[in-house]
């Protein structure tokens, strides 16, 4: 067939990737990332673009590229966003000789050695693959949930009573290659051609449910997204997120009703507006911010 990779196409060694990763005060995290990053076989580059950081997170990447070329700091004005940083990287990868392959990892996340080329290997079962995730785990082994998610939805909110758990799939531990609806932005694996046909990540929101978005118009532009349960892969949730807690909550709240705006407010559905609107209103003030003030004061202790 035209165009296809021949099934031994990794045993020559893998083909090169562009790394993206998005910082913003990411010191605690950074050195790990990039240090497992570029142990990784196949890492072309490393854009490191920063958004902003009050830490030393520049200076750390910066020593980072000192000593290894393939690292590139790109630096944001102000924060746009994980979105805009995402697609701020892949943009300076193909100015340079593009890898066909882009992954996108957080800041918090560690790549055990192997793991880059276990999850090239997994994209040769799925030639229409759009974005291929891996089994995020903690520093204690569990699971994150966010790993593998359903399509965001109204109804499926309210059945969980707008709880963190309305989207979580459950792992298939029959099927070391997973087909979901979503998987998270934490570490994603895409192919170049996949991102161009989408229009990269959607740039208007701040914080959270990009991925969501992103891996929904992969879907309806005819790709697979998929997990890869066999490649556990550390990720530390959350560490920039818990300097400013109501900063994040009322962006990924914007990010929910961006979401809806453009999914599912269609037809009759647009009737329902008024009462979407004030149930992501309700679901910040009583659940969203409370629980983030206990998180914030649950951290400080342990400090």
């Amino acid at each position: 067939m035209a165009g296809a990779e021949p099934p031994d196409r990794l045993a020559v060694g893998p083909p090169p990737v562009d790394a993206v990763v998005v910082t913003y005060d990411s010191a605690g995290t950074i050195d790990a990332c990039l240090t497992a990053l570029l142990a990784q076989p196949g890492v072309a580059t490393v854009r490191v673009v920063d958004n902003g950081s009050r830490d030393d997170t520049v200076a750390r990447v910066e020593a980072s590229a000192a000593a290894d070329p393939r690292i590139v700091l790109l630096r944001q004005p102000g924060n746009p966003g994980f979105a805009a940083g995402c697609n701020a990287g892949a943009a300076a990868s193909a100015a340079n000789g593009p890898s066909s392959w882009l992954l996108f990892v957080n800041p918090d996340v560690a790549l055990p050695a192997g793991s880059l080329a276990r999850l090239l290997m997994h994209t040769a079962a799925m030639p229409r693959l759009g974005a291929l995730g891996a089994d995020l785990r903690d520093a204690d082994g569990r699971r994150d949930p966010a790993a593998r998610r359903h399509d965001l939805s109204v109804g499926r909110m309210l059945a969980a009573f707008g709880g963190r758990g309305a989207l979580d799939v459950e792992v298939d531990p029959s099927r070391p290659l997973q087909p979901v609806e979503a998987a998270s932005g934490a570490l994603l694996l895409v192919p170049r051609k996949a991102f161009e046909a989408v229009g990269g990540w959607d740039a208007g929101y701040r914080l959270h449910v990009e991925d969501l978005d992103f891996c929904r118009r992969l879907r309806a532009a005819g790709f697979v997204v998929a997990v890869a349960n066999d490649v556990p892969v550390l990720h530390h949730r959350g560490v920039s997120s818990r300097a400013r807690p109501f900063f994040v909550e009322w962006h990924k709240h914007c990010g929910l009703w961006r979401y809806w705006r453009r999914f599912e407010a269609r037809g009759p559905a647009l009737l329902l507006a008024p009462l979407v609107l004030a149930a992501l209103g309700a679901r910040l003030l009583l659940l969203a911010w409370p629980l983030a003030v206990l998180r914030a004061a649950s951290a400080s202790a342990q400090r």
